[in-house]
C-alpha cells in the first residue's frame, strides 16, 4: 500500500512539471506577442526613439503584471521572443518534454549566433534527423546545467567567431568580485581563464584531501575555501586544532587532468577548439602550452580525426591500470548516476557488475561515480545498465523508471584541405574509401586497450608534409 502511494507521489510529481512547462509555453508566447503588438501599434513612420520608449514601456507593464523588476521583465521578454521564433524549443516546451529552465538555456546560449547559427544548434538537439544529431538523453531528460554544458560545449565549436579571439576578448575582462552576504557571510569570485580557474580547483581540491584524517573535523567542502583563502592571504595555517600546517608542506594527491587535443589543431592547420577536463571547450593555444609545459598532472589525448572519439591516453603506459581509469573518466566526463554534475578528478572507478559476480575489468564494465552515489549504488536497488568503450551507463530506479546515459557529443575534427589519414586501422583492408589516394583510409572497428594492434597503429603516419608531420610525430612521442 505505501509502496503504490509513493508511485502515485512520483507520478504527481512527474505530471506537475509537465504541466508548469505547458505553462512556461504559454507565457512566453502571450509575452512575446504582447511585444509584437506593441510594435505593430507604433505608426510605421515612428522615430527610433519613440520606438525603443514603445518597446520599454511594454517590458514595464509586463513587469508589473508579473511583479518583476524591469531588468528581470526585459530578460524574460527577449528569451521568451527567441524561444518563439524556434520551432522545435517551442513544441518541446509546449509538449511538457522540458521545463522553462532548459529553453531559457537555449535562448542564452543562441544570443550572439546569426539565424542559421540558431537554427542549427537547435537542430542538433531537438532533431533526430540533423546531420550528426545529439546522442543519449533527450535534452529535457538532463538536469539544467549538464544541458548547458552540452549546448555551450557545440556553440563553442561552431560560433562564427573563432574561440580564440572571444578568449583573448574575456581574458581582457578578468576580474574578482566581493558579494556581502546575510549571517556575516560573503562570496569572493574570480573570473579567469579556463586553464587557471581548473588548476586553483584542482589544486585546493588535492590539498584539501591531503589534509583529510581521523584528527581533521572539516569536510571537503569546508577545506576549499580555508585553503584559498590561506594561500590567498598567505597565513599559511590551515588547521583550527591549534597545530600550524604549512599548505605548501601538505601532502596531496596528484590532480591529474585530461587535454584532448585535436591534432591539426596542435599543429596550427585548423583552430578547432581542445577540451579540457573539468571545463569543456579551450582555446587550442592554451592547450599547446598546457602540453608543451610537460606538467606532469596534464595527459594529452589524441582525437579520430574522422569522427572526434578518443583513440588513446598517453601510449606510454596505455596498458597500465590508471590509464583505464582515465580512459573512463574521459568516455564519462562526470558521475554517471542519473542527474549528478560532480565531475571531480578523484570521482571513482566502479564495477558496474561487481567482480565476484563475474564482472570484469574492462571500459565496458566500468563507470565514473562520485562517492555519495557510489555508496547508493552498493545500498539500494538503483542499477546500471551496460557500456561500452565510448558509451557510458544508462541507469534504473528502484521503482522502474530508467534513465538513458548522457553521451558527449563528439564530432569529426576540422580537416585541412588536402589532407587524409592512409591506412589508419589494420582491419577490412577491403574497405579502402574514395579514389584519390588522399581520400583513402580504412574503417576501423573497436580496438580492446590491451590489443597489440594498438602498436601497429601508432607506426601508420598521417598524411602530412614531411616537417610538419615530423614535428607532430616527436610532439606525440614526447607527451606524458
Amino acid at each position: 500500500m505505501l509502496q503504490h502511494r509513493y508511485k502515485l507521489c512520483l507520478e504527481g510529481l512527474e505530471l506537475m512539471a509537465r504541466l508548469e512547462a505547458q505553462l512556461g509555453a504559454v507565457k512566453s508566447r502571450q509575452a512575446a506577442r504582447a511585444v509584437e503588438l506593441q510594435e505593430a501599434m507604433t505608426p510605421p513612420d515612428a522615430s527610433v526613439q519613440d520606438r525603443t520608449y514603445a518597446q520599454m514601456s511594454a517590458v514595464e507593464e509586463i513587469a508589473g503584471v508579473l511583479t518583476l523588476s524591469s531588468a528581470a521583465a526585459g530578460v524574460f521578454v527577449e528569451q521568451s521572443r527567441r524561444i518563439c521564433s524556434l520551432p522545435l524549443v517551442f513544441d518541446a516546451l509546449s509538449a511538457g518534454d522540458m521545463s522553462w529552465q532548459h529553453a531559457r538555456i537555449v535562448a542564452d546560449e543562441t544570443e550572439g549566433l546569426d539565424g542559421a547559427g540558431a537554427v542549427a544548434l537547435v537542430a542538433h538537439f531537438f532533431d533526430p534527423d540533423a546531420p550528426q544529431p545529439a546522442r543519449g538523453a533527450a535534452p529535457g531528460d538532463l538536469v539544467p546545467s549538464r544541458f548547458r554544458a552540452k549546448v555551450r560545449g557545440w556553440r563553442e565549436r561552431h560560433h562564427p567567431e573563432s574561440i580564440e579571439k572571444r578568449h583573448a576578448k574575456g581574458v581582457a575582462d578578468r576580474r574578482m568580485e566581493f558579494t556581502p552576504d546575510r549571517d556575516g557571510m560573503a562570496w569572493v569570485s574570480l573570473y579567469l581563464p579556463g586553464d587557471t580557474a581548473c588548476a586553483v580547483w584542482n589544486r585546493t581540491t588535492a590539498t584539501a584531501r591531503g589534509l583529510q584524517g581521523p584528527d581533521e573535523p572539516r569536510t571537503l567542502t569546508q577545506l576549499r575555501p580555508d585553503i584559498a583563502a590561506s594561500l590567498l592571504l598567505g597565513t599559511g595555517n590551515t588547521t583550527q586544532t591549534g597545530k600550524s600546517t604549512e599548505v605548501g608542506k601538505v601532502p596531496a594527491p596528484r590532480a591529474d587532468v585530461l587535454v584532448m587535443v585535436p591534432v591539426f589543431s596542435l599543429l596550427g592547420q585548423t583552430d578547432e577548439p581542445a577540451m579540457l577536463d573539468g571545463f569543456g571547450p579551450i582555446p587550442v593555444s592554451m592547450a599547446r602550452k598546457l602540453v608543451a609545459d610537460g606538467a606532469d598532472s596534464f595527459y594529452r589525448v589524441l582525437v579520430d580525426p574522422r569522427d572526434g572519439a578518443p583513440l588513446e591516453i598517453g601510449r606510454k603506459n596505455y596498458r597500465l591500470t590508471e590509464t583505464i581509469k582515465r580512459w573512463i573518466r574521459m568516455r564519462d566526463a562526470k558521475c554517471t548516476f542519473p542527474g549528478c554534475t560532480n565531475r571531480t578528478p578523484d570521482n571513482e572507478t566502479d564495477h558496474l557488475q561487481a567482480w565476484q559476480h563475474g564482472g570484469v575489468t574492462g571500459a565496458s564494465n566500468l563507470a565514473q561515480l562520485c562517492p555519495r552515489h557510489h555508496r547508493l549504488k552498493h545500498n539500494s536497488r538503483w542499477t546500471p545498465g551496460p557500456a561500452n568503450n565510448h558509451e557510458p551507463p544508462g541507469w534504473t530506479s528502484p521503482t522502474g523508471r530508467h534513465y538513458n546515459p548522457e553521451h558527449q557529443d563528439a564530432e569529426p575534427t576540422h580537416w585541412p584541405p588536402g589532407v587524409g589519414l592512409l591506412n589508419a586501422f589494420p582491419y577490412e583492408e577491403s574497405a579502402l574509401l574514395g579514389t584519390d589516394p588522399q581520400e583513402k583510409f580504412l574503417t576501423p572497428e573497436a580496438i580492446p586497450l590491451d590489443d597489440p594492434l594498438w602498436d601497429e597503429f601508432y607506426s601508420r603516419p598521417f598524411m602530412l608534409p614531411p616537417d610538419p608531420l615530423k614535428d607532430c610525430w616527436n610532439k606525440m612521442q614526447s607527451w606524458p
